[in-house]
């Protein structure tokens, strides 16, 4: 018995009628009687009453009649299920991401993920850019958004943007009148940043951009959430480079600056594994990136 067999037969069960069943198969009516025959024989039961006006169902071809229309169903849904498995339309998908791109990135990406193919099952998890490529090695996640990734052996790199730096200060700190200060002009100030054996990779950033403007990268306090950071600056401890993005923090007693110079800027990238290049999911996180980032190129 094949599925073929099964599609003749309820085409014939429905219509009652061989000669206007062949015409909705597109078909002669004499294989259509031959493949019919065939089945009767594969089930061992009479499926039809035929006579030279009109066809009847049996007991035994009511019975196959309804067992057919629920397999057949079931096969469609799992050859559908199977093409979207290979397209990357259902399945898990374990995306990294750090906190910062919580407010900028991931928003827009997991919009698009979501809208684009909601059968896919979405796992987020919040980590560091050096933890997510610690999982993305091992296999934990397939694929994070980072920050200050250049080149990594085994990873792929899709740059999403370059988002502005910008200095948070106190209110009533003497530079925050200003719209906008060089990073030289930071020079003798003290700074609030993340524990660098937490978060190098910025940390070294930040530091590398005030070093090349003569800045010492001076610590009056340290921080690992952002909120935190911000809050310390407000209560005068010190002023802080951070993200752009992190302007959606408003909080009191607290301005954020522009800063002059055109390399203070810090790099998003979608991170994946190189084995995982040709994988379906990755791919609707690239396109997700693309609709929504406007960059898709690795580099």
């Amino acid at each position: 018995m094949n599925l073929r067999r099964l599609e003749l037969f309820i085409a014939v069960a429905e219509e009652l009628h061989f000669n206007r069943a062949a015409e909705r198969l597109h078909m002669a009516q004499p294989p259509l009687s031959q493949q019919i025959r065939k089945l009767e024989e594969e089930c061992k039961s009479q499926l039809f009453v035929r006579n030279s006006r009109n066809v009847q169902l049996t007991a035994d071809g009511e019975l196959l009649l309804k067992h057919a229309r629920k397999l057949l169903t079931q096969y469609g849904a799992m050859t559908a299920a199977l093409r979207q498995a290979r397209d990357g339309e259902i399945g898990r998908l374990r995306l990294g991401f750090v906190s910062s791109a919580a407010i900028s990135a991931l928003p827009p990406v997991v919009r698009e993920l979501r809208s684009r193919w909601p059968g896919i099952d979405l796992e987020l998890r919040e980590e560091t850019t050096d933890a997510q490529i610690d999982l993305i090695t091992a296999g934990a996640l397939d694929a994070g958004i980072a920050r200050e990734v250049r080149t990594v052996p085994g990873l792929s790199t899709t740059l999403l943007q370059n988002e502005r730096l910008v200095v948070a200060v106190a209110t009533d700190h003497p530079l925050a009148h200003r719209t906008a200060v060089g990073l030289g002009e930071l020079k003798g100030e003290r700074f609030i940043a993340f524990p660098r054996d937490r978060i190098s990779r910025l940390f070294d950033h930040i530091a590398a951009l005030l070093h090349a403007a003569d800045v010492d990268f001076e610590l009056a306090q340290q921080a690992v959430q952002f909120p935190t950071i911000l809050g310390l600056v407000a209560a005068h401890l010190g002023i802080a480079v951070v993200p752009e993005s992190l302007r959606a923090f408003a909080i009191p007693g607290l301005a954020y600056l522009d800063i002059k110079d055109a390399s203070a800027v810090s790099r998003v990238s979608l991170i994946y594994s190189n084995d995982m290049t040709d994988s379906p999911l990755v791919a609707k996180v690239r396109e997700a990136c693309r609709q929504t980032m406007g960059v898709a190129e690795p580099g």
